[in-house]
């Protein structure tokens, strides 16, 4: 379990007070709002997963038949619907930061995410262009296929820690 405070710390109860004050929270609390900012992170979620998911595959060895390069022109929807995922999960926090915040599931969503940034920055860094210059059924070298398993694991563990969030909710004394 995660370290969490008796109370509420100050600046997230500021936080909190802040979602209030500029409209998250009424927006989020509509009869549309928060089913709606689920609707919007689930696209931006299945568009990220279909380009992330689908690329970390083809480095895994399966569908050897698609190009690399192919793939990668699809990174821009993936990015797309990452930030689909920001924006939708920023009005979450903002409006319930005390059900994310000491939540151990979204804890560990937040480090599996960082996870996820670094392992891409080291893929672009060592790997890519390597990998971007093989052909259909080339077989990928092995930091590229480790990177793609770090990839797709941390991406599988965002979404079951997301789906778990509310499972795991902070009780403050």
């Amino acid at each position: 379990m995660m370290l969490q405070p008796s109370a509420p710390p100050g600046w997230l109860l500021d936080f909190g007070q802040w979602g209030v004050d500029v409209g998250i929270y009424d927006l989020m609390n509509t009869r549309w709002g928060w089913p709606i900012g689920e609707s919007v992170h689930f696209t931006g979620l299945c568009m990220l997963m279909a380009t992330v998911g689908m690329f970390d595959l083809r480095m895994m060895g399966l569908v050897r038949e698609l190009s690399l390069s192919a793939l990668h022109k699809l990174v821009p929807y993936g990015v797309f619907g990452w930030l689909l995922c920001v924006a939708s999960g920023f009005l979450f926090v903002a409006a319930a930061p005390l059900e994310y915040i000491y939540n151990d599931a979204w804890q560990i969503k937040m480090v599996l995410m960082a996870i996820a940034g670094v392992n891409m920055v080291v893929f672009y860094m060592t790997t890519a262009k390597r990998v971007y210059a093989l052909g259909p059924d080339e077989v990928v070298p092995l930091t590229a296929r480790i990177i793609a398993v770090v990839s797709l694991s941390s991406w599988l563990g965002v979404i079951t820690c997301g789906r778990v969030v509310t499972a795991f909710r902070p009780f403050w004394e």
